[in-house]
């Protein structure tokens, strides 16, 4: 799937024999899961302060329903599924059990824009916690170095992650795809993105560049998403890194280096501070390897107490993992079929279509291109670089469409035909074509006519509305006794498993933190996987 780096020239279009290698046993065994984070908000549009909530059981060994950054921060983690509709239908469940949770506890509910509802003072936003155990404190610890790093607006802001993976993909193949969706991510973000628009309090202290619509929201008029541009999860420091996804091996030497070179600012801070707290994990670029953001990450299962970047070094890359999907926040769970059946196509492509190596340059460009396009990407006629050149975005997207059809085609043979007709994949192509065609139906600037159409024009209210509605759309839906009981044993049982290993830990905090962020940890030198 590689080329000679000499050889430039790079075609979207995907050589037929590639198409006819994928066969339907491989396809059939295509698996996917969702990880979505929302925050818990008031009905006032004001984040809740409130703890994980104690029917929801540990955030720490919970295997599907946990915290991100905040405690405020819910994150709903499905199992791995066969199916689009299986998977979604999970998450459906997760929601409804987690709805009727905080609906028994107070008013609370899940906020639905990736863009954060409003915010109080940065230090009051509470870091999540996670027990008593080495590794829970150690997650609260890291937590705490994020928000010393980057600030704990930026790391309010939820996504939707998609996990990804096809039978007999190695390594390399993983990585070739990676560089492709790297090169082509502009146009998930336009068709995609949902975030256009946040609350002043989101930005208080900081320079930008947002326009004011009204009151206290601010916007871009023909961004995407504001998530994934310079208001983001970007740092100095990780800007930088100039990593490379030419291979396994490139990219673990790559993520070494951040996880152990010392960082002037964060060796400034220290590891604890005067009175003897926590302040951060280490004083490296990286603290750990999650820490590293990017549009796509190469993943692997990892065993209790490994390194991530052990673990890929030693058994390879097992999975992609997607991280630019906003909330969208006209659907209930974030996310609808269309979406997925949408990125199964996009990703399959990515994987099948000519991928040469990255160079500095064209990492520079895609950049360029993602800040560009989650500031500007409804603006007509506005123009990307590919190559050393100018291309317009709606151009380079129509071809990346138009080559997908033979992927759409191919993933709907393999499958059963399904009441809609059996090709679910070619109608969620058809449609983002169609959208491509016509900006103003993206999610994007669906949010904006809505700001728009309201008397004071709020971006909060907008939400709040929109949380309300799915609040009660997901409680209406049937719900069994045996379903509440099934999620309340799974709460139960996750608050056994953490008070096990809380009662099993001898080893003083600061040793295994010293441990875990030992270079040892991280697997240099292994033989690199074949």
């Amino acid at each position: 799937m590689n080329q000679p780096a000499s050889s430039r020239a790079h075609t979207v279009a995907i050589a037929p024999e590639r198409l006819h290698a994928v066969t339907a046993q491989r396809l059939a065994g295509m698996r996917r899961g969702i990880e979505k984070e929302s925050l818990r908000a008031r009905p006032d549009g004001q984040l809740a302060l409130t703890p994980h909530p104690a029917g929801l059981g540990s955030a720490l060994t919970h295997p599907h329903i946990t915290t991100d950054y905040s405690e405020s921060q819910l994150e709903l983690i499905t199992g791995v599924h066969a199916s689009v509709a299986g998977c979604l239908d999970e998450l459906t469940r997760i929601h409804q059990f987690t709805l009727r949770t905080l609906a028994a506890q107070g008013d609370e509910r899940l906020w639905v824009s990736s863009m954060p509802c409003g915010l109080p003072t940065d230090e009051t936003i509470p870091l999540g916690v996670y027990g008593s155990s080495n590794v829970g404190r150690a997650k609260s610890v890291y937590r705490m170095g994020l928000g010393q790093r980057y600030g704990r607006r930026m790391q309010t802001i939820s996504g939707i992650h998609y996990n990804w993976s096809l039978p007999g993909v190695g390594s390399a193949d993983y990585f070739s795809l990676i560089r492709n969706f790297r090169r082509h991510a502009f146009l998930l973000l336009v068709l995609l993105g949902a975030s256009p628009a946040v609350c002043s309090t989101f930005v208080q202290g900081r320079e930008h560049q947002l326009q004011v619509l009204a009151g206290r929201t601010l916007h871009m008029p023909h961004g995407t998403s504001l998530r994934m541009g310079r208001l983001g999860y970007q740092s100095e420091a990780q800007a930088s890194l100039c990593v490379s996804y030419n291979g396994l091996e490139g990219y673990a030497a790559s993520l070494h280096d951040a996880l152990t070179r010392p960082w002037p600012a964060y060796e400034a801070l220290g590891i604890r501070n005067p009175g003897g707290d926590y302040q951060q994990l280490a004083t490296t670029l990286l603290q750990i390897e999650n820490e590293f953001y990017g549009t796509i990450r190469p993943k692997r299962t990892i065993f209790p107490g490994e390194r991530p970047l052990h673990a890929m070094r030693e058994r390879g890359v097992e999975y992609v993992e997607v991280r630019l999907l906003d909330l969208d926040p006209f659907e209930p769970i974030g996310i609808n079929a269309q979406t997925l059946h949408f990125l199964d196509v996009f990703l399959m492509h990515c994987l099948l279509a000519d991928s040469p190596p990255d160079t500095p340059q064209e990492i520079a460009d895609m950049a360029h291109n993602q800040h560009l396009t989650a500031a500007r990407g409804r603006e007509p006629g506005l123009q990307l670089q590919r190559q050393g050149e100018g291309i317009a975005l709606v151009d380079w997207g129509r071809e990346l469409l138009s080559a997908m059809a033979p992927v759409a085609c191919l993933l709907d043979a393999s499958q059963t035909p399904n009441a809609v007709g059996g090709t679910p994949h070619a109608d969620a192509l058809a449609s983002m074509a169609l959208r491509l065609d016509q900006l103003d139906t993206t999610p994007s600037a669906r949010v904006l006519q809505a700001i728009r159409g309201r008397d004071d024009q709020s971006f909060v209210g907008f939400v709040c509305d929109q949380s309300a509605r799915t609040h009660q759309q997901l409680l209406d839906l049937p719900w069994t006794a045996a379903q509440q009981a099934a999620f309340e044993a799974e709460s139960r049982q996750s608050l056994v498993d953490q008070k096990a290993i809380e009662d099993t830990d001898s080893m003083p905090f600061e040793m295994y933190r010293q441990e875990y962020v030992s270079p040892l940890r991280l697997g240099q030198g292994l033989p690199p996987p074949r």
